[in-house]
């Protein structure tokens, strides 16, 4: 037995205590850098090796440009790596987006998902599918998406939202990098969708639905708008009509549908049909009405409309009681006084919902609903017809499929989301959403449902989706610009939805990377950066072009692009600007910052901005995020 001396043991109790305290020191640098939330080992993308050593930017394909003069959107559809295209966008749309509606990769094992992991590739090829057992399976997702997801993020508006589909392999992440992203608090809550078809070859539970995660950009912004996270009832309309329909035969008379379904098989003559004729009665017609809708598979909500009043409203019962735990103010236990009784109503345990006045309101216009006599309490009277929308619930049920339709279309897709699934979504979180992306566009199926939106909604025409998808499996050539020229144009059967559709293709310029960039580079990202200036301004039309100088037109304003170095045919391009007679938007070509305004104070018209340094700004920004 080996023996330990007093000055061993001392110190080993110091080295014990030196290792302690460096655990000590350790732990505390990681508690003032660590917070609550995803960890992942962050995996770098090998981009494309043009992405690394070049400057992207966008380029028309004029022979793609479908051009309707009817007066509705021109729509914008790129092709091309994600990626580079929200770089871009970043130029064009930043803070412009109002909502983002993606259907991105689920990183099942067995979708194709697949990711080009830089540290271990010299070269860039088209990567290998991800599978379910890789061991940097979610790792690949979550890097793959977190910067796709940051670049959308400064697209969307103050008042923006994104709407993301994913299923059960990658929610729970996904849910936690976009608290990180777009922050826990903009949050607008996770909608299930109840496609009400069980998987049937489920190992555990049998799973029948996905999760659509839903964040504004700024929650206390959106939430301002009118009409936020509200849906139209869906069987209102059908409702109001039967309604109608019933209330037209007021006085009249008319064989009861019920008797006409008993009689129909004796064949009786008119004059004895005449004997079954009875005089419809309000009562009788909301008899009627009642029984219809008892018979239909209606929601809850909708069947509560199940009255019809003396002018022909439709209207439900609904409870005018103080909604909170705690009693109403003293004020709002004032009595309401029976009409015809003359006696007083009780009045609920906590009071009243409203204040005297609105309640003195509501009496004078008829919103009140009183019972026989005075010792039923009064409920206020909703209208069906002031009350057509609904909040949009954490819930909804939709089991159809597109597959005929894209067999109609000619079009081999797999796995394409339901038309009416996004027209659903893009109806029921944002109240009225002007441009609309998607940069997971797949067969286009947004694009159909913006289309059909346009269509069918008489107030909000003016839609406008862009739409992102590269062309691996033919996926742009064979299904996404396919169908949607189908749908613009019409297809048999159908109706055409009309409006325009601009296609470009992303692009690089240069010969050096945005960190990199030197004069020449930026000479050149000046020479090509016209159609992104165009998309920018939303002026899509291209109707003149020099050496020098580019003009865009849309059907309220111009854009003009100066984009040489050399200033000799500015004062040419300053005339012609001059002459627009339209507003315009005047981009010129400046080493300085100097927007040359004094050259245009002559028409109060035209705004004037420098190429390109604003530009390589935005991508520097961007470089950084990968």
């Amino acid at each position: 037995m080996t023996m330990v001396s007093k000055e061993e043991r001392l110190q080993q109790q110091d080295n014990q205590i030196l290792r302690l305290q460096k655990e000590i020191e350790k732990l505390k640098k990681s508690i003032k850098v660590q917070k609550y939330g995803l960890v992942w080992a962050d995996v770098p993308e090998a981009f494309e090796d043009d992405f690394e050593n070049k400057l992207p930017v966008l380029e028309e394909v004029p022979r793609l440009a479908i051009k309707n003069k009817d007066g509705k959107p021109t729509h914008i559809l790129i092709e091309g790596d994600n990626y580079h295209a929200l770089t871009c966008l970043n130029y064009t749309h930043k803070g412009k987006i109002d909502v983002i509606y993606i259907d991105p990769p689920y990183n099942t094992g067995e979708d194709g998902f697949r990711y080009k992991d830089k540290r271990i590739l010299d070269k860039f090829p088209d990567g290998t599918e991800v599978p379910k057992d890789h061991p940097f399976r979610h790792s690949y997702w979550l890097s793959f998406m977190r910067k796709r997801l940051e670049l959308a993020q400064t697209l969307l508006s103050d008042t923006g939202v994104i709407i993301v589909h994913i299923d059960e392999n990658e929610v729970f992440n996904l849910g936690l990098l976009m608290n990180e992203v777009f922050e826990e608090k903009n949050s607008l809550g996770v909608a299930i969708w109840n496609k009400m078809n069980p998987k049937g070859d489920a190992l555990g539970i049998s799973v029948m639905h996905e999760y659509l995660l839903c964040y504004a950009k700024d929650k206390s912004k959106f939430i301002t708008q009118k009409d936020t996270l509200l849906k139209r009832k869906e069987n209102a309309e059908k409702i109001l009509n039967r309604a109608k329909s019933l209330y037209n035969k007021l006085g009249k008379k008319i064989i009861p549908e019920a008797i006409k379904e008993v009689i129909k098989p004796f064949g009786y003559s008119q004059t004895k049909l005449k004997e079954f004729e009875v005089e419809y009665t309000l009562e009788l017609i909301n008899k009627e009405f009642q029984n219809w809708l008892s018979r239909q598979n209606f929601s809850g909500g909708e069947k509560a409309y199940k009255y019809i009043d003396k002018n022909g409203m439709v209207y439900r019962g609904v409870s005018m009681a103080w909604p909170n735990k705690e009693t109403a103010p003293n004020e709002y236990f004032q009595p309401l006084v029976h009409p015809i009784t003359g006696k007083e109503c009780p009045v609920p345990k906590r009071g009243w919902r409203n204040p005297p006045e609105t309640m003195r309101s509501l009496l004078e216009r008829g919103l009140v609903l009183f019972g026989a006599d005075e010792t039923n309490q009064p409920e206020r009277k909703y209208l069906l017809k002031d009350n057509l929308l609904e909040n949009t619930s954490s819930v909804f049920n939709y089991a159809g499929s597109d597959d005929d339709l894209l067999e109609l279309l000619g079009i081999s897709f797999p796995y394409s989301k339901p038309v009416n699934v996004g027209k659903f979504l893009l109806s029921a979180i944002h109240p009225n959403p002007r441009i609309i992306l998607d940069f997971f566009a797949g067969s286009g199926t947004v694009a159909q449902a913006v289309l059909e939106l346009n269509e069918e909604d008489k107030d909000k025409k003016s839609r406008q989706f862009i739409l992102v998808t590269d062309n691996e499996n033919k996926i742009m050539s064979d299904a996404c610009y396919p169908r949607i020229s189908k749908i613009i144009n019409g297809y048999e059967g159908s109706t055409p939805t009309g409006g325009s559709l601009r296609y470009y293709k992303t692009g690089f310029v240069g010969k050096h990377n945005i960190l990199d960039a030197d004069d020449k580079d930026r000479v050149q990202l000046a020479y090509h950066a016209g159609e992104m200036l165009s998309i920018a301004e939303n002026t899509l039309e291209a109707i003149e072009k020099t050496g020098y100088w580019q003009i865009f037109e849309s059907r309220d304003r111009f854009t003009a692009v100066y984009f040489r170095e050399e200033y000799d045919e500015l004062d040419a391009f300053v005339e012609k600007v001059n002459k627009l007679k339209k507003p315009a938007s005047v981009y010129i070509f400046s080493w300085e910052d100097d927007p040359f305004v004094a050259d245009f104070e002559d028409s109060p018209g035209v705004t004037v901005k420098t190429i390109p340094q604003p530009i390589l700004e935005i991508y520097k920004q961007i470089y950084n995020l990968i």
